[in-house]
Order: C-alpha cells, then structure tokens, then sequence
C-alpha cells in the first residue's frame, strides 16, 4: 500500500429505502473523487437500507448490482438493526447455534407485545422476536420521540412491505422477496474489521485498524466476546446491542482507545466525528434530511444534496 496515495475508505450511512437519495450520493462520489481512485475504493455501508423510506426494494437492487458494475472496488454490506428485523421476517438468518428454537427470543421483551402488536401470522410460531416486532402493528400510532406517525410497525416497516408491491403485516412478502434479496440479507455481516485504514489525523495521516459495526460496541462488555458473537451472527439473542443500542454503544470502549482503533458506525440519527469515532447517520431515516457518507483519509463529508462540478 502506497503511504503516498493510500486507498480511499468510503462509509455510506443509513440509506432506509430513499432510492433517489442513494442514487445523488454515488453520484457525487463519483464526482468528488477521483476515478482511478473511486473505482478500487474501499466501500462499507453501515446498514438500514430499509424501511421509512418508500423504496427499499430498489435500493436492494441497487445495492446488490454494485459488485458487477465496480468489479475493482471492494464491497461490505454491514447489517443494520433493521435489516436483521426483515431478514428475520423474510427467514434468512441462521438458526440459534445451541439448537434452541426463534421463539426463546420472545420472553424478556414479552411485556411490550401488545404495544408493539407482533406478528401473529402464517409462520410467527417460530420467528426470531425482532421478526415478529418489524412485521407488527403499533397500537399507538404516534411516536413522539420522533414526532410523526409509526408506518405501520416500530421498525417504521410499512414502506418495505408496499415497495414489494405486498400489504403491511402480509405474510405474502415471505415469497415475494425475491431471493437475490434474500441472500443478500442472509450474507449481511454484523461487523466488519479492517487493518491499515488510511485516516487524517492531529499527527497527519496514519494507518488504523477500522472497526465497522451498525451501532457500536458496548463500552461495558468485553470486546472479544462481542466480535466473536457478531461474527458468528449468534441469533440467541433477543436485542443485538451493538446493532440496536444507543447509549452504551456511543463511545470507543477504552481497550480500543490504546490501541488506535477507528470505530465506525451508523444508526444514531446523527453526523458525530470525534477523532477515530465516527458516526455517520445524519438522515435518520427522516425525509428532510440528508444521507451523507465519509471519505478516509481525508474525513471529507458528502451528502446527497451537494451539488458538485
């Protein structure tokens, strides 16, 4: 790897279903960087290219065209909280590794149930818990943390459902997801880890591990163990923290800081770049907003409104 010219690193935040959007962001990346270098980028997607949007089967498509028409740059697709929630529904997630069935899931969540109205249709008797919640039917039809209406479920999935021409809560969309769109789902990675990532920093550039996952790593817990079960996509789990969390997956856990490792991550709602922390989501899934990528070294910010020449 040439120090001179190190490879670009692009990280393309939340894209929930805004075909449109995600067509003026490529494009201005294209734009802004240029084409030897563009075309054998590295680029990593930080997850939740469903729901709220009114597009999720094109971005799909989209998405999964990329390897066949930039056959030089290098792809990872990471999962999303939400896009673990439409594989669950659409049953492309492994099996629990111990043996134990989806339906162990659904005990330590059982008192929101009703609030969140979980899918009680063909196949939920043995559905992974965050299945049952996207596919759902919210009783309260107004979230207030947000300040609009639910669409549909509270994973806002309605829009999924209408972008494969199938109504919310159907079980139709089990057979109408076409199955490219299912093994793309299926072979989405809970994180993705990257050695010698080239990064602007306050000592000039510097080559950093990079650590990619959709919310964060838990400050909390061990991080070995939690890249061994994110690797290992370990479908036991009810709520994946570092897909879903907010809080304790906001900073860079402290064995990280020694060692100069770059966290990544999307999901938060928020454009935040604090040093190797880098938090790329400033859409949110809210159509008024932006969806905006970083491009390493130099941590230049492009959104899909820009109008560059």
């Amino acid at each position: 790897m040439s120090t001179t010219n190190p490879r670009i690193t692009i990280c393309i935040g939340d894209i929930h279903g805004y075909i449109t959007k995600l067509q003026n962001l490529w494009s201005n990346l294209q734009t802004f960087i240029p084409p030897s270098s563009f075309d054998h980028a590295l680029i990593i997607f930080l997850g939740d290219y469903c729901d709220r949007g009114p597009d999720t089967r094109k971005v799909v498509d989209f998405l999964t065209s990329l390897p066949s028409k930039h056959p030089n740059q290098s792809h990872v697709f990471l999962a999303g909280n939400h896009d673990f929630a439409f594989a669950a529904f659409v049953g492309a997630i492994p099996p629990p590794p111990d043996g134990s069935a989806f339906r162990d899931t659904w005990d330590e969540y059982a008192a929101n149930e009703e609030r969140e109205g979980w899918y009680k249709g063909y196949g939920y008797e043995n559905m992974h818990l965050q299945g049952r919640r996207w596919a759902g039917k919210m009783t309260v039809r107004f979230n207030t943390a947000k300040g609009i209406e639910y669409k549909g479920s509270i994973y806002d999935a309605g829009t999924t459902f209408e972008s494969y021409g199938v109504n919310h809560g159907s079980s139709d969309l089990m057979k109408t997801v076409p199955e490219e769109h299912k093994k793309f789902l299926a072979d989405l990675v809970w994180i993705h880890e990257e050695d010698n990532v080239a990064i602007e920093t306050e000592n000039g550039v510097e080559f950093c591990k990079m650590i990619a996952v959709h919310g964060g790593l838990d400050g909390k817990k061990d991080v070995e163990e939690q890249i061994k079960y994110l690797k290992a996509k370990d479908t036991r789990i009810s709520k994946v923290e570092p897909l879903s969390g907010r809080k304790n997956v906001w900073d860079i856990p402290e064995e990280l800081r020694k060692t100069r490792t770059i966290v990544v991550s999307g999901h938060h709602g928020k454009l935040h770049v604090d040093g190797l922390r880098l938090i790329i989501d400033e859409g949110g899934g809210l159509e008024q907003n932006p969806v905006a990528a970083i491009v390493l070294p130099s941590k230049t910010i492009v959104r899909d409104t820009d109008i560059l020449k």
